[in-house]
């Protein structure tokens, strides 16, 4: 990769885009560009704790994913770290005088999603759309990946205060990758922490230096067992799954709102039934709850549950109820936020600096920011406009590339201007 520069950088990682825990390309391509670079780099169990995650890619997936990765140029030597899902990278490197610990979060995975390929889709017109039709990068990590990248090219020579941790972390869509760093030390002695994102309705030049609003957020596997039998000749025999499914689906988004916070419920996947005369054995749902409170989301997740087993007593099935993935809330430090704020001003092309922006959705960071918090550190979410032409999660999504710069350079006067961290 040496040579690329970051809108490069953004157009290679866009055309590879991977999936949860099968980053396998992605994550093996991060690591050699940091070695080549100079930094202490981490890989495998001493980035990622793999036991705190509740569902990984079975073993079907996580061979696809290889056999892919390989044919796209990864060396089976590197595979070998990152086969079982341990797609997660740290690297460290020291400044050449004293100061602040600083990490800054990068999330690597694309989006179950197949890319437009219409003429107006910039990657379909210039020929750097994903090479997996089952996966896209269609929420700008792509880009922060490339920004990850480019700020560690622009620290190499070490001529910063103190330490910088780049936290390259798998996983955000579905809200398991940033827990499992946590669990492997991603933030033990961190002084300040900045977590990026791209785009969320601003435009390009805009930088807001901190972020609100965030979802707590829970998503839940259901699984139904019921019995087979003839849908004509004997249904009283049979133990309907999938009607106990469609039961809880309805019954999930007629949940009460609360007063107390905003609520999101999203039955997102129903999968039931072998053929329509035979009564449905097996129905599996996936669905998510959101609320900008910690204890509502509590909350809802209860009744939700309640839902649930309850759909499935009715109907005389089996339940089991799993969670897969979380986020928390959190709220960003103003003295983290001036910092930022401080930087992005003095960045020729940002045209507008905000305090905060509403995040409205849930992001895995959160706990990255608690955790810092929690150890006395400082933490911020800091947005860079992007000037998207389609909504996040779609397969017309886009960014302009000019945002990419404008991130690294707001960053990397962050990084090398602590002093500027308290008004």
């Amino acid at each position: 990769m040496a040579g690329r520069d970051v809108v490069g950088l953004r157009r290679l990682f866009h055309a590879h885009a991977e999936t949860a825990f099968t980053e396998f390309w992605t994550s093996v391509t991060i690591a050699a560009e940091l070695r080549r670079l100079g930094y202490r780099v981490f890989t495998g169990p001493d980035a990622i704790d793999l036991s705190v995650v509740p569902v990984l890619p079975g073993p079907q997936e996580l061979a696809r994913a290889a056999d892919r990765a390989r044919a796209w140029g990864a060396d089976d030597g590197d595979l070998r770290v990152v086969r079982d899902g341990r797609t997660a990278v740290v690297a460290e490197l020291d400044g050449d005088a004293p100061g602040p610990v600083t990490a800054v979060r990068v999330d690597i995975d694309a989006l179950p999603l197949a890319e437009s390929t219409r003429a107006e889709h910039a990657p379909a017109r210039e020929g750097f759309t994903s090479r997996d039709p089952e996966a896209m990068h269609a929420c700008g990590h792509d880009g922060h990946i490339a920004i990850g990248l480019e700020l560690a090219r622009r620290l190499s020579a070490g001529d910063f205060p103190g330490r910088i941790r780049l936290l390259f972390q798998p996983a955000e869509e579905g809200g398991r990758g940033a827990r499992a760093m946590l669990d492997a030390g991603a933030v033990v002695g961190v002084d300040r922490l900045y977590a990026l994102h791209l785009g969320l309705g601003l435009p390009v030049g805009e930088v807001a230096a901190g972020t609100s609003g965030f979802f707590a957020n829970s998503k839940l596997l259901v699984s139904y067992a019921g019995r087979q039998a003839h849908a004509a000749h004997a249904p009283e025999e049979g133990r309907n799954a999938l009607l106990a499914a469609a039961q809880a689906a309805l019954g999930l988004h007629a949940l009460p709102r609360f007063a107390a916070a905003d609520t999101r419920v999203n039955v997102g996947t129903l999968r039931a039934g072998t053929a329509p005369n035979i009564v449905a054995a097996d129905a599996e749902l996936r669905l998510e709850l959101r609320a900008t409170s910690g204890q509502v989301c509590d909350e809802l997740e209860r009744r939700a549950r309640a839902v649930l087993t309850a759909a499935g007593a009715a109907h005389e099935v089996e339940v089991r109820i799993e969670r897969i993935g979380a986020a928390t809330t959190a709220a960003c430090d103003p003295a983290a936020v001036h910092a930022i704020a401080a930087a992005a001003r003095s960045v020729p092309a940002v045209t507008g600096v905000h305090t905060d922006h509403r995040f409205g959705a849930s992001d895995d960071a959160t706990f990255l920011m608690r955790a810092v918090q929690e150890q006395g550190g400082k933490a911020t979410f800091l947005v860079v406009g992007a000037s998207s032409p389609a909504p996040h999660h779609s397969p017309a999504f886009d960014i302009d590339e000019t945002c990419l710069d404008i991130a690294a350079d707001t960053l990397e006067r962050a990084i090398r201007a602590p002093e500027k961290e308290c008004p």
